[in-house]
């Protein structure tokens, strides 16, 4: 799995993203962006929906954030925009072009967003507690390569099958390797949004990097929780292979995620890879694979000076009319562009502001993060011994 160019052909990348409120939340802290990074372009104009997969790859990215007081929205926001900018210092501008500079840009690209979500937070105590999950997927020739902090997924759909190709990091993903839940236990238990990683609540993070090779006809869907917790893979499947349009793909999946009760917020990327660049599907597995690559790089300086400012989002004119539903929006120059409804219809986000609301508890459904995990486990784990001691007393 090198991921270095495939000069026998192009790889071809159909890709489109939407993001809903949902039915039961006031606002949408979900955001999403798709790249073609050889032209630095995030819109969902039609020259990124289809395009070729050049030599400095593509991006698709689901962030899904969490926080009172809007603090969610502005933590996914500033994973987006972190991630892109990063992203534009370590690679597009780097003398490098192979798959182990990508793959540990991606990598440190996170991190950093972590570093500046976290810092953004211990700043501003009205805010603290805020975060974001983020699931990230850079493609490079016929590989991708992944990024996972959270419970957003990825998932590969090929021959007719729904393979997720993520591991969340949560504690249901580790009562299930630990043999004491089964996944279907886990989808039901009332435990299953405690997450034990996130952007920005801790100030160090340990960034799950897979790889995987990309077949001809494969497709990617990225998600929120939002989907992935109401939708099981088998239906995700059954969408993509009864519809080819990748926009009424991501709608269908929505809709059914409401029809289910629509909790969260719901965010979808789908992409699917065709070309001459890519293999025919043989018989390997899909499975979560971690990446093999090295495990130290050097660190470059950056010059920051370099990293494009991100201006405020604005609506894309395919984006329909009716709220809470925004299918596309678009930056100014350079071409930048994440997609959120976190305001309904028009998409607007200005840069991170104070706000004097105290962040409000999760709730019901939304996560909770590594650091108010330790807290609860170390009460229990206090009250669990107090009750112990006190039964060896009475038994005295």
């Amino acid at each position: 799995m090198t991921g270095s160019p495939t000069p026998n052909g192009k790889v071809i990348v159909h890709v489109f993203g939407r993001t809903d409120v949902g039915r039961t939340r006031e606002h949408n802290e979900d955001t999403f962006a798709v790249a073609d990074l050889t032209a630095f372009n995030a819109t969902l104009q039609p020259e990124v929906r289809t395009h070729v997969c050049g030599e400095r790859g593509s991006l698709f990215m689901v962030a899904d954030g969490m926080g009172g007081a809007a603090a969610g929205e502005v933590a996914s926001q500033m994973a987006v925009e972190t991630i892109l900018a990063e992203l534009d210092a370590r690679w597009r501008q780097s003398q490098s072009t192979d798959s182990e500079t990508f793959a540990h840009a991606l990598k440190a690209s996170t991190e950093t967003a972590n570093a500046k979500i976290h810092g953004y937070a211990a700043a501003h105590p009205e805010n603290r507690g805020m975060g974001t999950t983020a699931t990230i997927a850079g493609l490079l020739a016929d590989t991708l390569y992944l990024c996972q902090v959270g419970d957003s997924r990825g998932y590969i759909v090929r021959d007719g099958q729904a393979i997720q190709i993520t591991k969340d990091q949560s504690l249901m993903q580790k009562l299930i390797e630990a043999g004491e839940l089964t996944p279907e236990e886990a989808e039901v238990s009332e435990r299953r949004n405690i997450i034990l990683q996130a952007l920005g609540p801790e100030a160090k993070i340990k960034v799950d990097l897979t790889s995987q090779q990309v077949k001809r006809g494969d497709v990617l869907i990225l998600c929120s929780d939002g989907l992935s917790g109401q939708v099981r893979a088998n239906e995700i499947a059954d969408v993509v292979k009864s519809e080819p349009d990748l926009v009424n793909v991501c709608k269908r999946l929505i809709d059914l995620a409401n029809e289910a009760g629509g909790p969260d917020n719901i965010t979808v990327v789908a992409a699917r890879f065709e070309g001459e660049g890519l293999p025919d599907a043989g018989a390997e597995s899909l499975a979560h694979r971690v990446y093999r690559g090295s495990q130290e790089r050097p660190t470059v300086p950056l010059d920051r000076s370099s990293i494009p400012q991100l201006s405020a989002l604005a609506d894309d004119d395919d984006a329909p009319a009716e709220a809470p539903t925004v299918e596309a929006e678009t930056l100014a120059p350079p071409k930048v562009a994440v997609g959120s409804a976190g305001r309904g219809p028009t998409a607007e986000i200005a840069p991170p502001t104070v706000r004097a609301k105290l962040p409000e508890p999760p709730p019901p459904g939304g996560r909770i993060p590594a650091n108010t995990l330790r807290i609860y486990f170390g009460a229990l784990a206090f009250l669990v011994a107090f009750v112990a001691l006190f039964m060896w007393w009475r038994r005295g």
